[in-house]
């Protein structure tokens, strides 16, 4: 298992999204790909998606406006 970090800070969708998709395919079963954003639409969009693929999600606000999202790769 490893862990790989995307900075996305005041980047607007749908590119956090995209960063997360590209970055996706070199990830192995069990990886944590932590991206952190400031954008809503991100905070929406990122978790959404990976929930649907049947990831493992959780989000944490780590100061005011800005999150990071955890996402294991589970299938």
């Amino acid at each position: 298992m490893a862990e790989f970090k995307i900075d996305a800070l005041d980047e607007e969708c749908p590119a956090p999204l995209l960063k997360v998709q590209n970055k996706w395919l070199e990830l192995d079963l069990g990886d944590v790909l932590i991206i952190r954003i400031t954008s809503y639409c991100a905070l929406e969009k990122i978790p959404e998606w990976a929930r649907r693929e049947g990831h493992h999600v959780e989000v944490e606000e780590v100061e005011e406006k800005v999150w990071d999202i955890y996402i294991e790769k589970a299938v």
